[in-house]
């Protein structure tokens, strides 16, 4: 089959699955301005267009650390019952409306209990919200499903506990588990407890690693913790000279491992320099099972067509690159195969032949 190019209008219709993006990171501006009035929380400025362009700015510093302090006006939105729901709720509209068709999101509970709610409730509040959310996208011809991960941070000590959570309500939504938050300094492997647990208990997980962190981090969370994803990964680059292969990247690829890359997240925060030399171009053309995602939509200021549209703009990826990018997220996603399969073949394939 010859390349196809294709353009922004025809990429817009087209179906898309994402399993790295953020629920904190991803709120409309309206909502926040208007969230934080109700709570008397102080933002940098109140009007919707300009905080969506603070947020951009303030994450294009190339630091990791810089651009997770961008989460503090998000997630001083994110207390209540009522912020929660709204913002759960939007999360799905907002996807269903740029054409994705199957999405993981992924929130660390812990992070919205300032508010006095238990973790318990943060994840049944946030679960009823995706809930209504998914309802009312299927009613305007959209559907979208939206399965949760649940995160803990590494840097503090409740991991295990978003680690039992994520067992507790796997019949209930949750379909996996995560660790984020600033990778240097604090290695996978520091909760290697809650990751054998969520083995035993055969619950699926990702690890943020190869961001901020290299080759070590992605090691630790393969070969020590057990992960199924990675979440980045970009730094596996490391582990190939010209074009051969190391030991780890062969692993990666070999064992068809998926990578969560986010293009533009990654150029936020220095990890990569440009969209056209973004490592998911080189990994996609040997062989890795990659995957295109947000990663923040707000705080990067972008969408999965956006980012469809500046791979294929600034990369040359063709409508087939799309196709096979949005398969391998189907195919990785942490549902079962019979799911997965169906999604592919009833929706994915379709849907590509339809809008072309």
């Amino acid at each position: 089959m010859t390349a196809t190019r294709v353009d922004a209008e025809v990429i817009r219709r087209l179906p898309k699955a994402v399993l790295h993006d953020h629920l904190d990171g991803g709120l409309r501006p309206a909502t926040v301005v208007e969230l934080a009035a109700a709570v008397g929380h102080t933002l940098p400025t109140t009007d919707p267009d300009e905080l969506a362009a603070w947020y951009f700015e303030a994450a294009n510093s190339g630091d990791l650390v810089r651009y997770i302090a961008t989460f503090e006006h998000t997630l001083a939105v994110m207390q209540t019952r009522e912020g929660l729901l709204r913002v759960a709720e939007e999360y799905v509209l907002d996807l269903a409306a740029d054409g994705v068709v199957y999405a993981e999101v992924r929130y660390a509970p812990e992070l919205n209990t300032a508010g006095g709610l238990t973790m318990n409730e943060v994840v049944e509040t946030v679960q009823e919200g995706l809930a209504a959310g998914m309802a009312k996208a299927a009613a305007a011809g959209t559907p979208v499903r939206v399965g949760t991960l649940l995160c803990g941070m590494r840097m503090f000590d409740r991991v295990a506990e978003a680690a039992e959570l994520a067992v507790a309500y796997r019949d209930a939504g949750v379909v996996g588990f995560d660790i984020a938050g600033a990778e240097d300094g604090f290695p996978p492997a520091d909760h290697l407890a809650a990751f054998e647990h969520l083995r035993r208990e055969s619950v699926p997980f990702t690890i943020h690693a190869g961001e901020a962190h290299g080759l070590p981090s992605i090691h630790q969370a393969l070969q020590v913790c057990g992960a199924q994803r990675i979440g980045h990964g970009v730094r596996i680059t490391e582990d190939i000279v010209d074009g051969k292969l190391g030991r780890l990247a062969g692993w990666v690829r070999d064992r068809r491992i998926p990578l969560e890359m986010c293009p533009t997240s990654n150029l936020q925060t220095g990890c990569a320099t440009s969209i056209a030399e973004h490592p998911i171009t080189a990994l996609k053309d040997l062989g890795f099972r990659v995957t295109l995602n947000t990663d923040n939509r707000l705080v990067s200021g972008t969408t999965m067509t956006r980012e469809m549209t500046l791979l294929v703009e600034e990369a040359g990826w063709s409508v087939e690159d799309l196709r096979t990018v949005t398969v391998n997220a189907v195919k990785s996603a942490f549902i079962p195969f019979d799911e997965r399969k169906a999604l592919v073949e009833d929706v994915v394939l379709p849907g590509y032949a339809a809008a072309l």
